[in-house]
């Protein structure tokens, strides 16, 4: 365990500054793909520094596909990369073992194994059957035109599977069976192929993508969305007539994440779309929604959770199902750490609820943040409620966004890094 704790304080006024965000991990990692699967007919502009996208490029520009003896790929935690990279190694000639950290070896694959064998991919299981690591042959023999999927457990799955269905000798169509999940990812993933000049039809469940060339394109990456909504929570927790301008940000995004300018609204964050960005500004909070339904962008769950709870809000929200099977088991970490000063998150048959009631301000209070990037920035902005808040394994932000800290301080955060002796 990284035993590192970092003591995030904000010494009091309003907030201001211009924070430039990096671009979107969740673009990146798919850009990435279209660029190998292209054989570099596919530029990117604007790629995410972000470990979990650097992870992915090394990796791709490392397979060697004349090696004859297997290649040992390890993605670590980067589970974006895991499920792409399924995908992708089936497609390709080699012989493959991907794997990644203990985590990651925890975290379901079965459905999208499941899927690319029916269309004759040969994937086995070197471990646990369901689960990474993964032994793969890749250049598979197409058996079959169409595969049923289904759409209620990751959209990353019906991505992977979008990425590759164009490169394969019968195209591919698929019928996703459930309830979509996620669905804005699902669109972002056909939006950059239409951008690569790779057409589909999507009518009801059923989303056809023909055997198609990519044409030579530029994929420009936006600024993450998902980590604006930490900005967003900051200015909703800051004094009146705080602002924050973040650069490159478009009102008409790919990224579900957007949802977040919408969500806040009802927390007084008012946002202006100007100057090629966004300026979020802190505004009185009126009566807004307290009740939020986040199966479209379950990454901004942990964000909008925690602002509730400092700003003492009871809420409800739903489509948080896909949380548990996260970096961790997002549920009960937020459940964990909320009440550490005495806010509760309760399920109801799949319907949580932010009781604040009993909430407390502690003269400090730490987060662990179970190796989860979000945990860490979620939780961060509440140094502006909390005398001290001491955040648990800080390097974990760079899983999705390396320069977070250094971007705190920059508007007025006060941090102190700190070495714990104690491993407990």
């Amino acid at each position: 365990m990284n035993t590192e704790t970092l003591s995030v304080s904000y010494p009091g006024g309003a907030v201001h500054g211009t924070v430039q965000l990096t671009g979107s991990k969740s673009e990146s990692n798919r850009a990435l793909i279209l660029s190998a699967l292209s054989k570099g007919k596919v530029r990117i502009e604007n790629l995410s520094n972000a470990d979990d996208t650097v992870t992915l490029q090394a990796i791709l520009e490392a397979l060697d596909t004349a090696a004859q003896e297997t290649q040992t790929i390890n993605v670590g935690p980067a589970g974006t990369a895991m499920r792409f990279l399924t995908a992708y190694l089936s497609t390709i000639p080699g012989n493959f073992l991907l794997t990644g950290s203990e985590r990651m070896k925890q975290r379901p694959i079965g459905i999208l194994v499941d899927a690319l064998k029916s269309i004759g991919a040969d994937i086995r299981y070197a471990e646990q059957t369901g689960y990474p690591p993964l032994e793969i042959k890749g250049g598979f023999i197409q058996t079959q035109p169409e595969v049923v999927i289904k759409g209620d457990v990751s959209s990353q799955y019906l991505s992977a599977l979008l990425l590759v269905a164009a490169f394969l000798p019968e195209g591919l169509t698929l019928n996703i069976t459930g309830t979509l999940t996620s669905k804005p990812y699902v669109s972002m993933t056909l939006d950059m192929l239409n951008e690569t000049g790779i057409s589909h039809e999507w009518q009801d469940n059923r989303i056809a993508v023909g055997k198609q060339q990519a044409k030579e394109s530029v994929l420009r990456v936006e600024p993450d969305w998902s980590a604006a909504s930490y900005w967003y929570s900051v200015i909703a927790l800051s004094p009146l007539g705080s602002s924050l301008f973040l650069p490159g940000l478009k009102d008409r995004s790919l990224q579900g994440d957007r949802a977040i300018v919408d969500i806040m609204a009802n927390f007084g964050v008012r946002s202006t779309f100007e100057n090629r960005g966004v300026k979020i500004e802190k505004t009185e909070a009126g009566e807004g929604e307290r009740f939020f339904d986040l199966k479209e962008c379950p990454d901004l769950a942990q964000t909008v959770i925690t602002c509730c709870a400092a700003l003492g809000y009871d809420a409800s929200f739903t489509g948080l199902e896909t949380l548990k099977i996260k970096e961790t088991d997002r549920i009960l970490a937020l459940q964990n750490e909320l009440a550490k000063f005495g806010v509760e998150l309760l399920e109801d048959k799949q319907v949580y609820h932010v009781k604040t009631a009993g909430r407390t301000k502690p003269k400090s209070t730490t987060i662990s943040t179970y190796e989860d990037h979000r945990m860490a920035m979620a939780f961060a902005p509440l140094a502006l409620v909390f005398e001290e808040l001491i955040i648990e394994d800080p390097a974990v932000v760079g899983k999705s966004y390396p320069a977070f800290w250094e971007h705190l301080t920059n508007v007025g955060f006060e941090l102190n890094h700190k070495h714990d002796l104690h491993t407990s």
